[in-house]
């Protein structure tokens, strides 16, 4: 028969396993929302690499410039992926080291806040990366939007 105290302890572990769980869905929101913008930036490449042979040289070294821009931008979300991603990894190692912790006595849980610790660097390094591709993104239009001639634009 389980003891009351192992299993007040039990749900205990599962209460401090469960709570980085809502921090690993904000981080899945995340994954989300930069794998999303890499589609459109890598779906925004591919068109404009398809139609840059039918372009007047005008057109052509704008559309050369604006695919140096979307690379840039295809890197920062990258590597904004990759970032979070391990941060994910990271918060499942804790859960699993604060839950296997608990029911097995084990040494090394000294690594838990070192691992939570990781997992919170680099996702502030993703977002930080996800927030420099949102301004290569705003600073491009900007540029755009001053090819603007008199209501007409350079197609």
């Amino acid at each position: 028969m389980v003891e009351p105290l192992q299993v007040d302890s039990i749900a205990q572990s599962i209460q401090l396993a469960v709570a980085p769980v809502f921090l690993l869905t904000g981080i899945g929101s995340m994954l989300n929302v930069l794998a999303t913008r890499l589609g459109r930036i890598t779906d925004r490449a591919r068109k404009i690499e398809g139609d840059i042979s039918g372009y007047p040289s005008e057109r052509r070294r704008m559309a050369i410039a604006e695919l140096a821009i979307l690379d840039r931008r295809m890197a920062a979300s990258h590597w904004a992926i990759a970032l979070c991603t391990c941060s994910a990894l990271l918060v499942c190692i804790v859960v699993a080291v604060l839950f296997v912790g608990e029911l097995v006595p084990m040494r090394g849980t000294a690594a838990v806040p070192v691992l939570f610790i990781a997992a919170m660097t680099l996702l502030i390094a993703g977002l930080m990366l996800f927030l420099f591709e949102v301004q290569v993104a705003l600073r491009s239009v900007r540029i755009r939007a001053a090819f603007f001639v008199d209501g007409e634009d350079l197609k």
